[in-house]
C-alpha cells in the first residue's frame, strides 16, 4: 500500500513539474509570479531584508558543503553521513542540468543581492529541500522521542519554507522557480529514500 502511494505521489509531482515547466516556457505563469513578488515587496522593510539575507545563507552551496562535511565527520554512523553527501551532490547536479536545459533568466526587478546563473528551478529551493528534507527523514526514523521529533521537523520545515520565500523577496527568483525546485527535490527524496530502504533490507536479509 505504501509503495503504491509513493508511486502515485511521484506521478502527480512529475506531472505537476511538467505543467509548471510548460507554463514557465510559455510565459503563462508570469502573472502569478509577479503577484507573489509584489505582495512580498509591498511588505518589505529593512528588518525583513536583513532577516531574509541571513535565511538565504542556509541554502548557499558553501553552507551545504560545510554542513555535509560536519555531518560526515562528526556523526557516528558514517553510512548516514555518506548518504547525506550523495543526495546533496545529486541535487546539485540535477539543478545544474535543469537550469542549462530551461535557461530561464532571473527576474529583472530590483535585486537585493547579487546572483548569477539561470533561474529555473531554484538551486536554493532544491538544496534546502534535499538536505533538510533528508534530515527530516532521518529524524523521523530515529529513536528520538515524539515531542523532540515534532520540534526538529517543524523547525526544518519552517527553514525550508523561509528559504524559498527569501529568494523571491530578495528578487533573484520567481515563485514558480521555488515551487518547481521543491517538487524536483521531493521526487528525489522519495526515490532516494526508497532505494536506501531496499539496500538496507537486502543487507539485513544477508545477515
Amino acid at each position: 500500500m505504501k509503495n503504491k502511494l509513493k508511486f502515485i505521489i511521484l506521478i502527480v509531482l512529475t506531472i505537476l513539474f511538467i505543467l509548471i515547466t510548460y507554463l514557465v516556457k510559455t510565459d503563462k505563469i508570469i502573472n502569478f509570479d509577479n503577484f507573489i513578488y509584489e505582495f512580498l515587496s509591498d511588505n518589505s522593510n529593512n528588518c525583513l531584508t536583513s532577516f531574509f539575507k541571513v535565511i538565504t545563507f542556509f541554502a548557499n552551496w558553501q553552507t551545504i558543503i560545510i554542513l555535509c562535511i560536519i555531518i560526515l565527520v562528526f556523526i557516528k554512523n558514517k553510512i548516514i553521513g555518506v548518504e547525506v553527501c550523495i543526495i546533496s551532490i545529486i541535487s546539485c547536479i540535477l539543478n545544474n542540468i535543469f537550469k542549462n536545459i530551461f535557461v530561464r533568466p532571473r527576474p529583472d526587478v530590483l535585486k537585493l543581492i547579487i546572483q548569477g546563473g539561470y533561474s529555473y528551478p531554484s538551486g536554493h529551493a532544491m538544496g534546502s529541500m534535499t538536505l533538510y528534507g533528508f534530515l527530516i527523514y532521518l529524524i523521523y526514523k530515529s529513536k528520538l522521542s515524539k515531542n523532540i521529533k515534532i520540534i526538529f521537523i517543524t523547525l526544518l520545515l519552517l527553514l525550508i519554507l523561509l528559504i524559498g520565500i527569501s529568494r523571491i523577496y530578495l528578487g533573484v527568483h520567481y515563485a514558480s522557480d521555488i515551487i518547481s525546485g521543491y517538487i524536483v527535490s521531493v521526487i528525489l527524496l522519495i526515490t532516494y529514500t526508497e532505494i536506501i530502504n531496499k539496500i538496507e533490507k537486502l543487507a539485513n536479509n544477508k545477515n
